[in-house]
């Protein structure tokens, strides 16, 4: 098991919610997830990729709900 209670080299299947009306678009998701998260061009709030993240990204998606100053990330 790692730290979070998930057996190592498993990987149960992540599912990704944003909440745009709280994201402040500090583009941290981005930075740590570019493969799920992206930042509208307009206004610079988050955009989901990818609701079902590729398989392996799971932990980075994690970090990117972990790193965002609004909360605007959850993980499922």
């Amino acid at each position: 098991m790692n730290a979070g209670g998930r057996p190592v080299g498993e990987e149960a299947t992540v599912r990704v919610e944003v909440d745009r009306d709280a994201c402040c678009g500090s583009g941290n998701c981005v930075l740590a997830a570019p493969e799920v998260f992206a930042q509208d061009d307009s206004d610079g709030l988050v955009l989901l990729r990818a609701a079902a993240p590729p398989a392996g990204s799971g932990e980075r998606v994690r970090r990117a709900a972990d790193l965002c100053p609004a909360g605007a990330i959850r993980v499922v």
